[in-house]
């Protein structure tokens, strides 16, 4: 077996303090002797969700010798409270410790540029492989095989039971709701996500009419008490009286029958969409990704793609679905629905001319026109946030995940980080704040006179009375606290690092097996080297005056088996957007490299 290059593991730290480990705190001392993957994540990212899941097969299958420790690095200011992240650690079934870093301390220690990144620790303490974004966990349990072997040869590996500790469960009727659904009758239906159900409650919001699921995370067909759902979100009436449901971590929409309480599937197959799949298509052949939110508008379901940045379509009459706007770069970009740019789309709500969405990593407001041209009311990018009231152009908002059409034609946001429900009115460009002292609102359905809010961290819908006058509140405004990095003016050497997985190699049969694609906000700050090509490696000339911004990197690769005896061999892409903020100084680096999969060779390393 050929040396492998190794970097001494720094040890992990973070203020927040450890949870999943029944108070325990942990060190890189305690993990001595079993392979160790840390997970870098934040919870408002749909990637990060993503290994998340990835993650769970090779969790249960490596059980006594693997530990997956999760270090949550928070983007947003909400994501830095150590209750939200316990919060987040309970709402997406996380089984592992995890370490709440909310200083970003392991995080500039590990030089992580990413979410989600994971890094592999062997039983002796050292890095031995490195990977942003997702769809890498097929080179990463390869790794572990080799690891386990080579280790228990050595006799460093140790076996046995591993640090995680279950919390208690809580006995409420619903658990973190993630969107809600005004029924025919009164009734209210609720997509309670962390439980895997739907759940029709009686028109006070509380009392539990029937619960629709197994309560499994699964994807099961049939009757209301064999159903199975993982994750659902968005809810939308069809005209016909049912409901059709955006089942998020299945991938799929289903159709659930009010009348005989049966779900089917309408689109989906239960995999991830990837790089390369189909995008249009019937819609039960075609993969779809973390639909968060669906909105019956022009005749079709419009669905918030948040997995891949898009806007997609379901067609009942040929039942197909196919992609209607976004690129699948996470960016905001206005213009026709093929050029623009979203940053997981959230939550949606149609008016007669326009649909409106929650587009919540760039914590904006957009809309949708009759032509299909995005637009953006309220918000500036991916790193700008907070709550500021005033004129659209300089309002703020952190996070929201959903939207609700008034009946004087204004919206009202769910404004999930600043917990709060605010609202935008196009006919002044206007935004206000409606209420507050909220838990994480994701939705909001109107009622008569009020509207009814899910407060999804509270557990509990919660029915206010539309206020004539608006809150007040003390304008906030806040940037990202990722630190930028300092680069020198005018040359800049773009690397990303990829190395093909053991046992595999790039992909040449039909030509490039890889792709890189830049730019940059403002777009002034890249004098040369913007666009796509297939090269991973690029120059890039910065413009000196302009002081910061941001590089958007979107690189590509895809890799198979290196097996010339196999005619037909399994092949993987591994992808990753970045968005790295920088700020240009004299003596800064000259060189930006970023971990595709692999070890950056030209970075300090050990091979004791």
């Amino acid at each position: 077996m050929a040396k492998r290059v190794r970097v001494r593991a720094p040890e992990l730290t973070g203020k927040g303090g450890w949870i999943n480990t029944g108070g325990k705190e942990l060190g890189l001392a305690e993990l001595r002797g079993r392979i160790t993957i840390v997970d870098f994540w934040t919870f408002c990212c749909v990637n990060c969700l993503h290994v998340l899941d990835e993650l769970r097969e090779l969790e249960d299958k490596h059980r006594d010798t693997v530990v997956v420790i999760g270090v949550h690095s928070p983007k947003f200011m909400h994501e830095a409270e150590h209750g939200a992240v316990v919060d987040a650690v309970e709402r997406y079934g996380v089984e592992h410790p995890v370490l709440d870093d909310p200083e970003l301390a392991t995080w500039k220690q590990y030089a992580v540029r990413a979410w989600p990144t994971l890094v592999v620790i062997d039983p002796e303490g050292y890095v031995v492989a490195q990977h942003a974004g997702e769809g890498h966990v097929h080179a990463i349990e390869r790794l572990v095989t080799e690891l386990e072997a080579e280790h228990e040869a050595k006799g460093t590996l140790r076996r046995g039971d591993g640090p995680y500790v279950a919390p208690e469960p809580e006995p409420t009727v619903l658990r973190f709701p993630g969107k809600a659904l005004l029924l025919p009758s009164g009734n209210f239906l609720v997509s309670d996500t962390t439980r895997h159900q739907l759940v029709e409650l009686e028109g006070d919001g509380e009392t539990v009419v029937r619960r629709i699921g197994s309560g499994t995370r699964a994807f099961v067909d049939g009757a209301a008490d064999s159903a199975a759902f993982n994750e659902p979100q968005g809810l939308a009436l069809l005209p016909d009286g049912s409901v059709v449901v955006a089942d998020t971590v299945n991938h799929a929409l289903r159709r659930f029958d009010l009348e005989s309480g049966r779900t089917t599937t309408l689109a989906g197959t239960g995999r991830q969409w990837m790089q390369g799949d189909p995008t249009s298509g019937p819609a039960r052949e075609v993969n779809l990704s973390s639909p968060w939110d669906v909105a019956w508008w022009g005749g079709k379901v419009w669905i918030a793609m948040a997995g891949i940045h898009q806007l997609w379509a379901y067609d009942p009459a040929d039942r197909t679905v196919s992609r209607t706007a976004g690129t699948s770069n996470e960016g905001l970009v206005d213009g026709p629905g093929v050029e623009a740019w979203f940053a997981q789309p959230s939550g949606l709500a149609a008016t007669p001319e326009r649909l409106w969405l929650a587009d919540s990593e760039t914590s904006a407001l957009r809309w949708v026109d009759r032509d299909g041209a995005v637009h953006t009311a309220v918000g500036t990018g991916l790193f700008d946030f907070g709550h500021r009231d005033g004129a659209a152009e300089q309002a703020l908002l952190q996070h929201p995940l959903g939207v609700t059409a008034l009946p004087d034609g204004s919206v009202a946001i769910s404004d999930t980080y600043n917990h709060a429900l605010r609202r935008y009115d196009p006919a002044t460009g206007e935004v206000t704040t409606l209420a507050t002292d909220l838990r994480e609102p994701s939705d909001a359905v109107l009622a008569g006179d009020d509207i009814v809010v899910v407060e999804s961290a509270r557990h509990r819908l919660t029915r206010l009375r539309l206020p004539e006058e608006a809150v007040r509140v003390d304008a906030v405004a806040h940037r990202t606290q990722r630190a930028a990095t300092e680069v020198a003016p005018g040359k800049l050497q773009l690397d990303v690092i990829f190395q093909a997985p053991a046992g595999q190699k790039l992909d040449t049969r039909y030509g490039p097996s890889t792709r890189l694609l830049v730019s940059a906000t403002p777009p002034e700050l890249l004098l040369a080297g913007e666009g796509a090509d297939t090269d991973l490696s690029r120059p890039l000339e910065l413009n000196p005056e302009v002081a910061e911004g941001v590089l958007h990197v979107s690189a590509m690769a895809a890799s198979c088996d290196d097996d010339p005896a196999n005619e037909y061999p399994a092949c993987h892409v591994h992808q990753q957007d970045w968005g790295v903020p920088v700020r240009l100084a004299q003596g800064g680096a000259d060189r930006l490299p970023l971990v595709l999969a692999g070890m950056d060779g030209e970075a300090d390393a050990q091979t004791p």
